[in-house]
């Protein structure tokens, strides 16, 4: 009897182009928690929508054992629905109600089944969930973005699913929401696989798959674990390329003198045979034996010379492609204490109220902003880049050296290319300077040539990168709404390597606890109740 909760066998499936994404997929999932990791595109959301029937193969099946909840990346939900709906337990509650007001209607009856405590173990879910303080009945536009996705993972949690199928899921949630999703998860006895390039969320599962071109590769032990293994077959493969090339320029060093000992020895032929005055029939005959041993001799080396390339190119396909970025940013450097931005009793609408609320950045500091959906965090770095005016208060902002990178990513011209987008930014850099840049942020070859609106979020992040850190002036203070948000853990760690390398003043609105951690952030802020005040770490922030 397996106990495999989802099984794949042999799953194929193309884009309507034709662009395959799977072709004879195999694996079988076990219980407990699974985290899934690949590149944006490899085809993770693809997967679990062939495992949640929402797209069908074009060959192979999938078969469930149990029954099936799934949270999609976005939500197709509407704004006009009420909590309760979106729950699925407004027909249930409103049959509850009647039998509660005397009506004993069969139709109730069968609208609540067995789920008598449905109201309390609705009601029990949402508290788990950070949302104990919404109504049943309130309409879904009046919800954050966030507690949306934690309504949304209520309503599969709800259904006492066997198997769940979580995208992306702490997308959008701020910090406090997170942990909670964590702690609901850390209690899953059922079988989960998750979507996620929250590395906090992928170390708590018990293993992780990899998404790598087409094919699912297992690792036992958590995200750190993955990462470690990873790093350690690196190495493994390193070592053998090492000695693949090694054996290849021995193998030619020794063919080439092979061949000209063989060479040699013709000459020295040739010339006794002349001397020795033997009939030309028989110095034929030696001279075709001599030519067909070296060309035996150069065969044979040619075949080892042959193999020792295959066991180059194997060990180079091996090898995963180092994707990390390495920069220096000196045109960034901010001097100690030279002011960058001032904020004095900066009022908009109903999100900063009473006195106003105050900032100042001073120096290369590195800021986290920190608070719950809806506190104002954006509307303050919109007003710190000055894309925004506060209602009413004093503003006082360095000209020129301030960049803002938002959450869409869309600073570039979509129709441009690579290059010229950098060029735009960077016009006083000599082109073959510019070239050698972009290398450094990954983008060689054709791929500068690119249109800025086919690429990846990866992608996508890396250009805007380039344009924004090398811009002319470069910038010295960056505003980051969200960065890694929809970012795939690569992308993630080369936008890390980036702001490690600036050497500026940066403010960043982020829910990525490892993330922050990871940037070096020294000084902490939290939008709360209108104001802003300084915390002491990020378990304080949210």
């Amino acid at each position: 009897m397996s106990d495999a909760f989802v099984v794949c066998s042999m799953l194929s499936f193309s884009w309507p182009d034709d662009t395959p994404v799977f072709d004879r997929l195999s694996f079988s999932l076990p219980g407990g928690r699974t985290g899934l990791v690949a590149p944006n595109g490899a085809g993770k959301s693809t997967l679990l929508k062939l495992i949640a029937g929402e797209l069908r193969p074009a060959a192979g099946n999938v078969s469930v054992d149990g029954l099936l909840g799934y949270l999609p990346q976005d939500l197709p939900l509407t704004g006009e629905l009420s909590v309760a709906e979106v729950l699925g337990v407004a027909g249930a509650l409103r049959a509850l109600e009647a039998i509660e007001s005397g009506d004993t209607d069969e139709k109730h009856f069968t609208a609540i089944g067995t789920d008598w405590d449905i109201e309390e173990r609705t009601r029990a879910q949402l508290a788990r969930l950070g949302l104990g303080e919404v109504e049943l009945d309130r309409r879904l536009d009046t919800l954050s973005g966030g507690q949306v996705v934690s309504l949304g993972l209520a309503a599969q949690l709800l259904k006492r699913p066997d198997v769940l199928l979580l995208d992306e899921p702490t997308n959008n949630l701020d910090l406090d929401a997170r942990r909670k999703l964590y702690e609901v998860l850390d209690d899953w006895t059922g079988c989960l696989l998750v979507v996620s390039h929250d590395r906090a969320l992928l170390d708590r599962m018990d293993r992780i798959a990899e998404l790598d071109a087409g094919e699912l590769r297992f690792h036992g032990g958590n995200f750190t674990d993955y990462e470690q293994a990873v790093q350690a077959a690196r190495e493994v493969a390193e070592k053998n390329i090492r000695n693949a090339e090694q054996e290849v320029k021995r193998e030619k060093r020794e063919m080439q003198q092979a061949r000209e000992r063989a060479a040699r020895r013709a000459g020295n032929a040739n010339r006794n045979l002349g001397n020795a005055g033997l009939p030309k029939i028989f110095a034929g005959t030696m001279k075709r034996n001599a030519q067909e041993s070296a060309a035996k001799a150069d065969g044979t080396h040619a075949a080892r010379l042959s193999s020792a390339k295959a066991k180059l190119d194997q060990a180079e396909r091996s090898l995963r492609e180092d994707q990390k970025i390495a920069l220096e940013l000196p045109q960034t450097a901010v001097p100690a204490g030279r002011t960058l931005f001032l904020g004095e009793r900066l009022k908009v609408r109903d999100l900063f109220t009473g006195e106003g609320v105050d900032l100042a950045i001073r120096g290369p500091e590195r800021i986290a902003l920190t608070g719950a959906n809806g506190s104002g965090k954006s509307t303050l770095l919109r007003i710190v880049h000055g894309e925004s005016e506060p209602d009413s208060g004093e503003v006082r902002r360095v000209d020129g050296r301030i960049a803002y990178l938002s959450q869409r990513l869309d600073l570039l011209d979509p129709d441009r290319t690579v290059a010229e987008n950098f060029a735009a930014f960077a016009p006083g850099m000599p082109p073959a300077q510019r070239m050698n840049t972009l290398a450094r942020f990954l983008f060689r070859g054709a791929r500068v040539q690119l249109p800025v609106g086919v690429l990846s979020g990866g992608e996508r992040l890396r250009a805007t990168l380039a344009c924004i850190l090398f811009a002319e002036p470069a910038p010295q203070l960056l505003l980051l709404d969200e960065p890694t948000n929809n970012l795939d853990l690569v992308s993630a760690g080369q936008l890390e390597s980036a702001l490690n390398a600036y050497e500026g003043a940066f403010v960043v609105v982020s829910h990525d606890e490892r993330f922050l951690a990871a940037v070096g952030i020294e000084r902490w802020l939290r939008l709360e109740h209108g104001s802003l005040r300084e915390t002491g770490a990020a378990v304080q922030a949210d």
